[in-house]
Parts: structure tokens; sequence; C-alpha cells
């Protein structure tokens, strides 16, 4: 048997209809027949891919704490023991957080402020006074001359009732009232919500001499 490949010739002026068929038929058969039906292969990735995205979300349900840091925090050493109960997180440590994320930027991490700008907490008569002063400051802000710590500022100080609620003005007012061997009692939730709800028409900030006169020095 030859091995040589079949040679087709065609004269354009001779070829016909049937035999243009009957190459194109033969040039057909010699190409290599595709697999009927799809590959499986990618429907197997994919299925892969779902169920790992599926077990992980089920994971982190279990497994997450709700991301939240007072549950886990890597900088903690471990427990040795189950036994052992779990670090006690408190108003002033939560009220730390909020005092880095709201109020660093002007009061800074020592507590003293910056000079002629923004007044110290640490040792301030202020932030160590009545409780009912230091809400309604954080509450509805203050504003224009005060003497803080026998010094004098004129600045604009944010409300933060609209963005903090109760319970988080309590835990940074603890924080800041027992900080920097600060020495006040702690500022409970229930206290802010009081003043919150009689000072709940203010619209302006408040200042020195009003705070004075409704709380005295």
């Amino acid at each position: 048997m030859s091995s040589e490949k079949p040679h087709f010739h065609l004269e354009s002026s001779g070829a016909s209809d049937e035999s243009l068929q009957q190459v194109h038929t033969q040039l057909q058969q010699q190409k290599p027949e595709k697999p009927e039906g799809y590959s499986r292969f990618p429907l197997v990735v994919l299925g892969i891919m779902c169920m790992s995205i599926y077990l992980g979300a089920l994971y982190l349900a279990h497994h997450a704490a709700n991301f939240d840091a007072t549950v886990y925090n890597e900088n903690q050493p471990a427990r040795k023991g189950a036994a052992e109960p779990a670090p006690v997180v408190t108003p002033a440590m939560l009220g730390k957080r909020l005092f880095t994320a709201n109020c660093i930027a002007c009061h800074q991490t020592t507590g003293q402020g910056i000079p002629g700008v923004y007044p110290p907490l640490a040792g301030s008569d202020w932030a160590q006074g009545p409780e009912e002063r230091v809400i309604r400051i954080v509450l509805h802000g203050l504003s224009g001359p005060v003497k803080v710590s026998g010094k004098d500022f004129s600045n604009v100080m944010t409300p933060f009732g609209s963005l903090l609620k109760d319970e988080q003005i309590a835990q940074v007012l603890t924080y800041v009232r027992q900080e920097w061997s600060n020495n006040a009692p702690a500022v409970a939730p229930e206290a802010v919500a009081k003043i919150r709800a009689e000072t709940a028409t203010r619209t302006v900030q408040w200042t020195a001499p009003e705070l004075l006169s409704l709380t005295g020095k």
C-alpha cells in the first residue's frame, strides 16, 4: 500500500460541482475527530472554588467573633490554660480607643494638648470637674475663650453628640478623667443619656461662662 498522500489537482476551467464535493468530503475525513460533549474539568474546578468559599464563610462565622478587637488581640500573650479567665475590658480601655480615634489630634497622646491652641486634659480642672459639664462639652462642643489650668485658650471644640452614642461618650470621658494621673469618678451611660435629653433642643456650642453658671467652678 502506498503511503503517499492523495493529491488533488483541479483545473479552474474543468472542475465540476460533483468533483468539488468529493474533494471537500475527503478533506473532512482527514481532519481529526473532536470528542463529543464538553470537558468536565472547568466544572470540577468551579465546584472546588465554590465549596472553598462556602467552607471559609462557615469558618469565619463560627470563629471570627464578629471581628471584635476586644475578643482577641494578637499583641496579648497567649493564655496558658483554658481555665484562665479572659482579660477584662474596662470602659476606660474602650474609651482610650475612642480617644485615639477622635481626640488625639488636638489633645495629644500625653493629654497635654497644643500650647496656645488646644487646652490640656492631663491635670485639667475642667476634665476632672462636674461630670454634667464635661458631658455637655462632648455632646455640643465648646467655643470661645476658656481658662484651663491657669492658661487662656480660645478655640472651637467639635460636638460629638451626633457621632458617638451615650455609652461611647461615657467611655471616652471615663478614660480622660482617669488617665495621666487624673483622679475623677467614671461617667455612666445613664448620666450621658440624661444630659442629652435635657439639652436635645440645643443647636449651638457651649461657652465657658454658660457652663460655669450651670455647674459652678
